[in-house]
């Protein structure tokens, strides 16, 4: 079921605290966070998240305690009004905006906190705490718009921000060019979000059109089916760029670059969810183009798999992890695929925990590291780094799926709609199941068990993080454990208790209803994938640690293949980079230099010139001026003389 006209909506004239409040951390930290010095911003950056954190908390507690369907709106200003078209600055929290506002502000401040250990020392300490402040903004927006084109505001605003984050330390060239791939990469995928979006309102009909979420689900029906099968599919495009789908997550792997906390925010909470929440929200229109359907559900399995492929060789512990990010979400777009909309929210909540934790885990390692990123310069971390090490185990077991952790509820649930609807996918999604259980506790082996491979100098000065970077961890940590507690199997305890919150403004999944003996079955088959890949990875990394080696040297070219990541980006970089250069270099120098240089700095040479002929006639000197006036003079006589 969707959002009907017997939706109740509640006027909330404190929503826009929830926005206002990161947006003055901003102002604050530009013009004073020099002045102010370290501690007060410090204290101002979390604090003004912590404050929308419980703004959030009011308004969905508000959402929950009420009748089902309601929703809380604020209308702040008038802002686009041209012709039929009339667009207000409005603010809505339901079901799903509430769920989504929690996770932003929640998870978010969190990743504040921990930021304030992990960039303490940074000189730009201010500026990186703006940028924070200010993606938190944007994301608030996107979620909390009440409209299309104000979703849009924040769609970009976020883009902005994870270039101003991912390429913080610009003064690498390495980084500042991974800042402008997300953004160009980016730009291409919004170009179809912005398509879709003018299809979708010039089929709208006559009369004025606010393009609010609450109108199109009205007059959804009224769009030509073909239109809607087009505009669907360009908006989809947007999300690939957003949430890193096939094939323009490229991306999300070189966002890495950035400072850890950025890694876990873009990953856990903000940015790379954007694209979900856009199709959620408009579910209503989605589920009128079926062959979209179709198109997002099996690019979600492929990219799953796919990601979770190059995971399984990668070195970099935080590589490893934003690989992961790709196939995970990879998991929600097969959700949304199959019309499993809350559960595409679902894992979106529980990923949230989860690779929150694992990032945050992860910059806790590098920074006992020293710096160090390498997997295979770590080892026996456990004995130095105990909290980091126990939270880092509990987001491993969730991500892999193992129960009673949130990982293995939420894309238990997935695969169960993906097997009534398009079993194929089902199998690709068990596949990637079981590449992520074993990549991850690869991942978990290399770093904390065995002896420590750093070398002399780093094994001295691996230490344990501050209470500011262990305490999130272990909150994300109980999060990642019981956060799955909420959407149960529905012949378990209390059910699906998620599910039946956001039954009012989410479409329930197409796939027939399984049996309970078969959705039995699934489950055990998940746990077994998940145990297997677990097993594989201990006897590969701890009970024989020769086997990875006799391994890839025996399937040298498929290693290779794995490591090189396909070779995507340098295809790409074959394919459309480089014949830019060639042609942009062309352009310069014919077009730019020949021609439209030519033409002005011949227009100059050519009056230089002209000029340069004239001057010699003006020459300063009152002797040649009467020599030219008795010159004129003889011409003159001699004419009429001769006449």
């Amino acid at each position: 079921m969707h959002e009907t006209a017997s939706a109740v909506a509640i006027h909330a004239p404190y929503l826009w605290l929830i926005v206002a409040l990161p947006a003055l951390g901003v102002l604050i930290q530009l013009f004073l966070g020099e002045r102010l010095g370290k501690g007060a911003v410090t204290v101002v950056a979390p604090a003004v998240i912590f404050g929308a954190f419980l703004v959030a908390a009011y308004s969905f507690l508000q959402v929950w305690g009420s009748p089902p369907g309601t929703s809380l709106e604020l209308n702040l200003w008038p802002w686009i009004y041209a012709g039929s078209l009339h667009v207000d600055v409005a603010l809505r929290v339901d079901a799903l905006s509430g769920v989504m506002i929690m996770i932003v502000t929640g998870v978010g401040f969190l990743i504040h906190v921990y930021s304030t250990g992990y960039m303490h020392d940074d000189e730009s300490f201010a500026r990186f705490f703006t940028y924070l402040n200010l993606f938190m903004c944007a994301m608030l927006i996107l979620v909390m718009a009440d409209n299309l084109p104000l979703l849009f505001v924040g769609w970009e605003g976020v883009g902005l921000c994870s270039y101003l984050l991912i390429g913080f330390w610009y003064q690498v060239d390495a980084n500042a060019s991974a800042g402008k791939k997300a953004f160009i990469v980016n730009r291409v995928g919004d170009a179809g979000f912005l398509l879709g979006l003018f299809l979708i309102y010039w089929n709208l009909g006559a009369g004025p059109h606010t393009l609010s979420f609450g109108e199109l689900a009205t007059h959804a029906h009224e769009i030509p089916l073909p239109v809607v099968g087009l505009a669907t599919l360009l908006m989809f495009v947007g999300a690939t760029g957003k949430s890193a789908q096939l094939p323009l997550y490229v991306w999300l792997p070189d966002a890495m670059a950035g400072p850890t906390p950025v890694s876990a925010l873009i990953h856990a909470a903000t940015m790379v969810t954007a694209g979900v929440y856009m199709i959620t929200r408009m579910n209503f229109l989605f589920v009128l183009a079926p062959q979209t359907m179709a198109v997002i559900a099996t690019v979600g399995a492929l990219t799953a798999i796919f990601a979770a492929s190059i995971g399984l060789v990668q070195n970099d512990i935080k590589k490893v992890l934003a690989y992961s990010t790709v196939s995970q979400l990879g998991y929600m777009f097969l959700a949304v695929g199959v019309g499993a909309f809350s559960a595409a929210v679902f894992h979106l909540m529980t990923h949230a925990f989860f690779k929150g934790l694992l990032f945050l885990g992860s910059g806790s390692v590098i920074h006992g590291m020293g710096g160090e990123q390498d997997m295979r310069k770590m080892g026996g971390l456990k004995h130095h780094m105990p909290w980091t090490y126990r939270t880092f185990l509990v987001g491993t077991i969730a991500i892999a799926g193992i129960p009673p952790l949130a990982g293995f509820f939420s894309k238990d649930l997935i695969l169960a709609h993906a097997f009534a609807t398009f079993p194929v996918l089902w199998g690709l999604g068990m596949c990637a199941a079981a590449m992520t259980s074993f990549y991850m506790f690869r991942l978990f082996y290399m770093t904390f068990e065995g002896e420590c491979r750093a070398d002399e100098h780093t094994k001295h000065h691996i230490h344990e993080s501050p209470a500011s970077m262990t305490v999130p961890l272990m909150i994300l940590a109980v999060l990642s454990i019981v956060g799955g507690w909420v959407g149960l199997p529905e012949f378990v305890l209390w059910g699906n208790r998620f599910d039946e919150f956001l039954a009012p403004v989410i479409h329930a999944a197409h796939g027939e209803h399984l049996a309970e003996s078969t959705e039995i079955i699934l489950m055990l088959a998940s746990v077994a994938v998940a145990v297997g890949g677990w097993f594989t990875a201990r006897t590969f990394y701890v009970t024989r640690p020769e086997l990875p080696k006799q391994l890839a040297d025996s399937w040298a070219d498929l290693y290779e293949t794995l490591s090189q990541k396909y070779y995507v980006d340098e295809i790409y970089d074959a394919v459309f980079v480089q014949p830019i250069f060639v042609l942009s270099n062309w352009l310069w120098r014919f077009f730019d230099v020949a021609i439209i240089d030519g033409l002005v700095n011949g227009a100059a040479s050519f009056v230089s010139g002209n000029s340069s002929v004239w001057r010699r006639l003006q020459t300063g000197n009152v002797q040649h001026y009467a020599v030219s006036m008795l010159v004129g003079a003889v011409l003159v006589l001699g004419y009429f003389a001769l006449r």
